[in-house]
């Protein structure tokens, strides 16, 4: 027997608010001419929810440009200030924090760095607490409306975490942060007083997402970095890890799915990986291996953890001249322009995103050499469709993309936060 659903009306009004709310964040400025030429609404529904936005304070009137002989036209933005989100990137050498407004303008970071390759998630959870309180200091808590954290693996059935690098098997990261943060969002004074001096006032309830920090990273480059208008955009995520995501461009959003790109093999009974195999792309390409081979080369032991960062920045800078430093980013660029070949190969994109620390770091030094891989290794009629480009948004990318899990959730109903 088929099953007929029925929209009501509201239920339309909800998701004509949500598709154009989408439209505009993700496309503005734009005008409402292009809102209905976009949406294919009609101008009356378009200018009413328009004018429902702006009341409610979502949407502002952001300046005008000229139409073609007739009067200028108004631009529409959402507002910045409408409310604020927390992005936190959970590395696998460091936990990053970011306070950012609704239109990602960033207001304040902190980094706080992880030791060792067994992390404790209690601890990495109380990492998390201190540095969503370290950006919130001297700000507006009030003005919190989510809180997006990437980690390094799957998020499955509400925030259960299985990430390997971290040594962590289904552990439950949603249930350890929501008892670490919702104290510090007061929604009003406490019923009673609070004994043992805490604050009068009662947590307000947070909402909190969780996802893999390759997938949060490729919604924000499509959102606001270099894989914006593409057609099928790849974003790498080069750091310790090596990760990838595919975007897909959509009617209101690009559909981002992830892959383990970084543990393909590249070369047969090539470097050990820490997934326990060899020759994987991460094994030639990620930070730490990078910084090892480096180290191999010249005789001294590799600096790994949070510094090697720093270290690989030191190795560009020697690369600039002949020797062990310039060997090995050639290699890398190698290794890393086969990686994107075949990504090539199987996917056909438009565009490929070099993003991450790494990328920022190494990325302007080896980027001719990787497109020089590139057009060896892929095919030619697809190597010549496909444009390799560095991400735009800086070390910060993976917090900033972070943030985007609480904006896409505000989008999709509506610009309704609570």
């Amino acid at each position: 027997m088929t099953q007929v659903v029925r929209q009501t009306t509201r239920d339309l009004r909800r998701h004509n608010r949500a598709a154009l709310l989408s439209s505009l964040y993700l496309r503005g400025p734009v005008s409402r001419l292009e809102l209905v030429a976009e949406s294919g609404l009609s101008a009356a529904t378009v200018t009413n929810v328009v004018s429902e936005l702006i009341a409610d304070g979502v949407v502002a009137e952001a300046g005008s440009v000229e139409s073609d002989g007739g009067r200028p036209r108004t631009l529409l933005a959402v507002r910045p200030d409408f409310g604020h989100v927390v992005g936190v990137d959970v590395g696998e050498t460091h936990v990053e924090v970011g306070l950012f407004d609704c239109a990602l303008g960033t207001l304040g970071t902190v980094r706080h760095p992880l030791v060792g390759t067994r992390l404790d998630p209690d601890e990495v959870a109380g990492l998390v607490r201190t540095g969503i309180a370290e950006v919130l200091e001297g700000g507006e808590p009030d003005a919190v409306f989510g809180v997006g954290i990437g980690v390094p693996g799957a998020v499955r059935d509400g925030g259960i975490v299985h990430a390997p690098t971290l040594g962590w098997r289904g552990v439950a990261f949603a249930d350890l942060i929501h008892p670490h943060i919702e104290a510090l969002f007061p929604s009003g004074p406490s019923p009673e007083p609070r004994p043992g001096g805490e604050p009068p006032w009662t947590p307000r309830k947070m909402p909190v997402h969780l996802d893999n920090r390759a997938r949060t990273l490729g919604q924000v480059e499509t959102w606001r970095g270099a894989g914006r208008g593409a057609e099928r955009a790849i974003v790498a995520l080069l750091g310790v890890g090596v990760g990838a995501a595919v975007a897909t461009a959509g009617r209101s959003h690009p559909d981002i799915t992830t892959s383990e790109w970084g543990h393909t093999v590249v070369k047969a009974a090539g470097a050990a990986c820490r997934c326990g195999s060899h020759g994987c792309l991460e094994a030639y390409v990620g930070t730490e291996a990078v910084v090892r081979h480096y180290a191999d080369r010249v005789g001294k032991q590799p600096v790994i953890g949070d510094e090697s960062d720093i270290e690989l920045a030191r190795i560009v800078e020697e690369a600039q001249g002949d020797g062990p430093a310039a060997d090995v980013l050639a290699e890398t660029a190698e290794y890393l322009g086969i990686g994107i070949a075949n990504l090539i190969n199987l996917l056909s994109p438009d565009r490929v995103v070099l993003s991450g620390s790494a990328g920022a770091i190494m990325g302007p030094a080896i980027l001719p050499a990787v497109r020089d891989a590139v057009s060896r290794h892929a095919l030619d009629y697809l190597a010549g469709r496909t444009e390799v480009v560095l991400g735009r948004l800086g070390p910060e990318a993976v917090a900033l993309g972070a943030a985007t899990l609480p904006i896409a959730q505000l989008l999709a109903t509506g610009g309704r936060s609570g």
